[in-house]
């Protein structure tokens, strides 16, 4: 497979659906994944693939491949499954016509770039959150998944859950009244991550593919695993680690997609390390509400605070029933989100949701359940049609724009207006000039995909 100009993977008329009618449709009806990216979440991502019927994860591919035999063992040979074939190129991986579905479980600053040319593959993909590093790479995702046909996913789990969608289900029939305000929580107990000096690549890491888009810089172990997280050339901070699944239940709680306005501030403290992202923000959202009965808009806030924190609303006191005692209820964190209306406010976990209505605050409706996003993204595929995934590219797009959106607003140190309709920043060229970054070639995302 050869590059085109600006980055893109070259392409010749249409996309191939490769295996479509042969592989998995019909009776035989097998589809073939392949994840990208097998360091921590990418492990999750194998497991539940290899535990759908008929769904076998035939390659893996990661640019660290000191990782494979230990992942394979693990995941593949103790489990009795057939060897997956290993890359550490993803390019070279999109050549492999056996393969029907990439799962992009990379660091965020690949997101985008490995989505786009995976459709341009003709692969059907599903990207882990957020679904893209910047503004404007959001705005491409779903452009190439308008033009290219395949199943995309957004990988905002709680899309499929029964817990989220009925919680959301409640709010739209007007069981809490006018929702005037949602916020999301995401206080984790993160510790430092101390200070380490560049050091020379370890074996086996093809650090070239690691950095992809990214600027050069030397090696460092706290700019690779798990910890790029909070370094800015290839994270989003934990709004956009753990904090985006909240931002996503909130924003499609409060039924609204872009800002008119964004305020954030916060900044990153106790520890003296390498973290270049906040350990503490708060952002605040106004949205247009025509139909609201005082103030026509709605608001969002979103804190992200770590080390020690209060619970809010008795989220994180009931234990999981889905990991009790796991990263979404622990002594640590308190994740999840509020919902505020006239009538009374909900409190919505993971796998539960509580309303508590009227002035005394008398308990009220209550719902639960886990899904399978997993299963979703495959039914998508069998069936050839976009419109059963639930997390769709547009509503990944629009919910990782707040994340970003609240970080430039941050990093500027000042409150922004937002047009929804241009999506640009309101008489700001600085801000605007934010929404994208620089690319280092060849790993561009192109302006046309």
């Amino acid at each position: 497979m050869k590059m085109a100009a600006g980055g893109t993977l070259a392409a010749g008329g249409a996309p191939l659906l490769y295996g479509n009618s042969r592989r998995w449709q019909g009776a035989n009806d097998r589809v073939r994944v392949a994840v990208i990216g097998i360091h921590g979440m990418g492990q999750t991502h194998i497991r539940e693939f290899s535990a759908l019927r008929n769904v076998e994860v035939a390659a893996i591919c990661d640019v660290d491949e000191t990782l494979f035999e230990e992942v394979i063992q693990k995941n593949f040979t103790a489990r009795g499954k057939p060897r997956p074939k290993t890359y550490t190129d993803l390019r070279k991986l999109y050549e492999d016509k056996d393969i029907d579905a990439v799962s992009v479980v990379t660091p965020n600053h690949w997101h985008a770039l490995a989505g786009i040319w995976a459709m341009q593959a003709g692969k059907h993909v599903t990207i882990e959150k957020p679904v893209c590093h910047d503004f404007f790479e959001g705005q491409k995702l779903v452009e190439a998944a308008r033009k290219y046909k395949v199943i995309v996913q957004d990988g905002a789990e709680q899309r499929t859950n029964p817990c989220a969608r009925t919680a959301v289900d409640f709010l739209r029939s007007g069981g809490l009244g006018e929702v005037y305000m949602a916020k999301g929580l995401c206080y984790k107990w993160r510790d430092t991550i101390g200070h380490f000096d560049d050091e020379p690549v370890p074996a086996g890491v093809h650090y070239d593919l690691w950095l992809g888009p990214a600027p050069a810089r030397p090696f460092n172990r706290n700019r690779f695993h798990y910890n790029w997280h909070w370094n800015w050339d290839y994270g989003n901070g934990d709004i956009g680690n753990q904090g985006v699944h909240e931002m996503d239940v909130a924003r499609w709680g409060l039924g609204v997609t872009l800002p008119t306005r964004v305020s954030a501030v916060g900044g990153h403290f106790m520890f003296k390390d390498d973290q270049t992202t906040p350990n503490v923000m708060m952002a605040l959202f106004e949205f247009d509400n025509p139909g609201g009965a005082g103030d026509t808009k709605k608001l969002l806030q979103f804190e992200v605070r770590g080390w020690i924190t209060n619970r809010e609303a008795g989220l994180g006191e009931e234990p999981s029933s889905s990991a009790p005692g796991g990263y979404m209820t622990s002594d640590e964190n308190t994740i999840g989100n509020i919902f505020y209306g006239s009538k009374g406010y909900m409190v919505k976990h993971v796998d539960y949701w509580k309303t508590f209505l009227g002035r005394k605050h008398e308990p009220g409706p209550t719902g639960a359940g886990l899904g399978n996003h997993y299963q979703n993204f495959i039914d998508a595929i069998r069936l050839n049609d976009q419109s059963v995934i639930n997390g769709s590219i547009q509503e990944g797009h629009y919910t990782a724009a707040l994340v970003h959106l609240a970080n430039i607003s941050y990093r500027l140190g000042r409150s922004l207006r937002f047009d929804p309709a241009t999506e640009r920043f309101v008489g700001d060229e600085a801000a605007d000039k934010m929404l994208r970054r620089e690319y280092r070639p060849p790993f561009i995302v192109p302006d046309k995909v």
